[in-house]
């Protein structure tokens, strides 16, 4: 038997299930998504599940279940069933689709805090951490920086710097495997029923500190790579497991890329310590970039807002521009194509109707 409080599920979530025409069958969440299958934990036990036709063929890529996602399904053996619903998603962490212009891909859903995994070495980026900071806060996803490897040589004078006008605006742990008292101190801040998913490149130690973390060996780990000196990659597919007492933690594969989907400006210019200054600008609808009067530039110029700041605020603000801009294009050619075959629909129905 599965407590499945401790995974997530609450009041809310009952209450939507009492509105799907399915409310009668039990329900589960989805820990791994394979290729043709999903594993469902359920308060009688772990199920491998397939979904119905009417969900495998009428939702897209984005809309089918994905790793944190609550469904409700039809057992049919003592291990196997049919997924028959998804409960509506919440807080579900996207990204860009890679090589796609506006598609998105879904990493896992009810996500109450995103750890975002940078190892202390030359993995560190702090333009990384805005990008993944800033697509979980859009979510309302609580962001943590996680720094792994801190038993390491590394700059702390440099990291510092770098990462202070984050500070106020998420959770920072400095953690390392050989720690044990770094990683009480990250173990407690994860409360019950948490969601918590861990996102950063290859090689950070994302299911390194997962196992610490749960005490045991749940996640395969490769061992230091003898050429770069990291973890080797471990990690191919998303993966929830439970942390006892606490939450629930899934794993994500390293992403090389990961490009932002809609994010709203204000997300962007707060978190960046643009929002102040940007206020005072002459124009409501000032572009920060070349207009008489912006008070963000000159801010620049005079050294209040740090350059390299200023720069990955525009970086970021153009990229989720063109997502919003190709989404709003790709939607309006399905909406003009589905008019088309209407009309072709309603050409042959009053063809037949003149017959």
């Amino acid at each position: 038997m599965n407590n499945l409080s401790l995974y997530g599920w609450n009041d809310e979530l009952f209450q939507h299930k009492q509105s799907s025409q399915f409310k009668d069958f039990p329900h589960g969440r989805i820990a791994v998504v394979h290729k043709t299958c999903y594993e469902v934990i359920s308060e009688d036990g772990n199920y491998q599940c397939e979904l119905i036709g009417n969900m495998l063929y009428g939702k897209s890529t984005e809309e089918l279940p994905c790793t944190g996602d609550w469904v409700i399904f039809q057992p049919m053996d003592t291990d196997k069933g049919l997924i028959y619903d998804l409960l509506p998603r919440q807080k579900a962490l996207y990204r860009k689709k890679n090589d796609a212009v506006a598609e998105r891909q879904v990493l896992a859903a009810h996500v109450d805090k995103a750890f975002i995994v940078q190892s202390l070495d030359s993995n560190f980026n702090v333009r990384r951490v805005e990008r993944f900071a800033a697509q979980a806060m859009d979510e309302s996803i609580e962001p943590v920086l996680i720094l792994t490897k801190s038993d390491l040589g590394f700059d702390e004078e440099s990291v510092s710097n770098s990462l202070k006008h984050l500070e106020d605006k998420m959770q920072i742990f400095r953690t390392s495997i050989y720690a044990p008292e770094q990683i009480e101190s990250l173990r407690q801040f994860i409360k019950s029923g948490d969601t918590i998913v861990l996102v950063g490149s290859s090689g950070v130690g994302k299911s390194s500190l997962i196992n610490s973390l749960c005490g045991k060996e749940l996640l395969a780990t490769s061992s230091i790579s003898d050429a770069t000196s990291k973890g080797k990659h471990t990690s191919v597919r998303r993966e929830m497991v439970l942390l006892d007492g606490a939450g629930v933690l899934i794993d994500t594969p390293g992403v090389r890329e990961f490009g932002l989907t809609a994010i709203s400006s204000e997300t962007l210019s707060s978190m960046l310590d643009i929002s102040d200054v940007e206020n005072t600008c002459k124009f409501e609808d000032c572009s920060h970039t070349n207009e008489p009067g912006c008070a963000v530039i000159e801010a620049v110029e005079n050294g209040k807002i740090d350059k390299e700041q200023y720069d990955s605020y525009m970086k970021l603000r153009r990229e989720a521009w063109h997502y919003s801009a190709s989404e709003f294009e790709k939607r309006k050619r399905m909406k003009n194509f589905a008019k088309l075959v209407k009309g072709v629909k309603d050409a042959k129905d009053l063809g037949k109707n003149k017959q």
